[in-house]
């Protein structure tokens, strides 16, 4: 197969054509969700339907979906398969807000405000075992391989990130290897899997996995540089929370690199959380559009949207490369 560089279109983009791509299997992926969520505890339902009806765009169990439409798959495996996705990602989600002291997710009360911090992990916990009988349901050790893998590989990330928090001299290379480990590798595996149950080649496989890997981190760039410029009612959390906690994202460290020696130690005391007022916040803001941190952490993000896009260039043009190129696009422009 060749490959062609599929450029960016000038409208805005949107991610209404991957709902309209997956809508039939995601009814079917939100059914089997709803079932494997129960539990004759009824504080695990409650708990875990908390965040999981709270909103979420589901792009990661789409992406599953999407990859079988790219190559023209028409079974089912792949709605479990997209449900274990889900699952991983909504048990990242608990014991991050608990990690995080996070108060919002989604524009709701985090799980751990309303139900504690013992009861939000432990229902994590039963995600995660949910999402492996998914995968043993499944059957296909390639496909096991792969999402274990991708769960190791968070977690790790979520470890490397704690490590790096309040850390001013962090880099943007470990930077963007954080952002690889915790965001990118399970929208990466959530790609690949579905080439893997359509038994396509390694070059179609390995192309969504590139996939999904960019747009992942695209995602993250833009996550991390929405923390600076949208307010709380956008967000559904709470604007700055990246800041007060002192995490190293991408516009911290272009604004510190880029800063005054007078600018560097206002940082210094930021990430240490000497400097964690709303005043402090604005300041922040205001280095930050100083030196273009934010612009140019979404300028990164458009790279690597580039990048999936053109990873699935292989493929022949239909409806599901358009959907999934404007979904990788939407990522980039969106303000929430």
């Amino acid at each position: 197969m060749s490959a062609e560089v599929v450029p960016f279109p000038q409208k805005k983009p949107s991610l209404e054509p991957m709902l309209s791509l997956t809508a039939n299997g995601m009814n079917a992926v939100n059914q089997v969700i709803l079932d494997r969520m129960q539990s004759e505890i009824p504080l695990i339902p409650r708990l875990a339907g908390h965040l999981i009806s709270g909103g979420g765009k589901r792009l990661r169990p789409m992406l599953t979906l999407a990859g079988a439409a790219l190559v023209g798959y028409e079974g089912t495996r792949h709605h479990k398969l997209a449900a274990a996705v889900e699952f991983i990602h909504t048990a990242t989600l608990l014991h991050d807000d608990v990690v995080d002291g996070s108060e919002l997710r989604r524009g709701k009360a985090a799980a751990n405000i309303i139900f504690g911090n013992p009861a939000t992990v432990l229902v994590g916990d039963f995600l995660f075992s949910r999402a492996f009988e998914l995968m043993t349901e499944d059957g296909s050790l390639k496909v096991l391989k792969i999402l274990s893998h991708a769960s190791a590989v968070i977690a790790e990330g979520e470890v490397s990130q704690l490590t790096a928090q309040r850390q001013i001299e962090t880099s943007e290379e470990r930077y963007l290897h954080i952002i690889g480990a915790k965001t990118a590798a399970l929208f990466a595996a959530a790609s690949q899997i579905s080439a893997v149950v359509a038994e396509c080649g390694e070059e179609q496989e390995r192309a969504l996995e590139d996939y999904g890997r960019n747009l992942g981190v695209a995602f993250q760039l833009v996550d991390d540089a929405i923390d600076y410029d949208s307010d709380a009612a956008q967000m559904g959390k709470d604007q700055g929370d990246d800041f007060r906690e002192g995490k190293m994202t991408l516009p911290v460290i272009l604004a510190y690199a880029r800063g005054s020696e007078d600018e560097r130690k206002f940082w210094k005391a930021a990430i240490m959380g000497h400097r964690s007022s709303d005043a402090d916040l604005a300041h922040a803001q205001e280095l930050m559009a100083r030196h273009n941190a934010v612009e140019d952490t979404r300028e990164r993000a458009r790279h690597f949207a580039q990048r999936a896009i053109d990873a699935i260039s292989i493929f022949p043009d239909s409806k599901a490369r358009a959907a999934m190129a404007e979904a990788a696009m939407f990522a980039v422009a969106r303000g929430y």
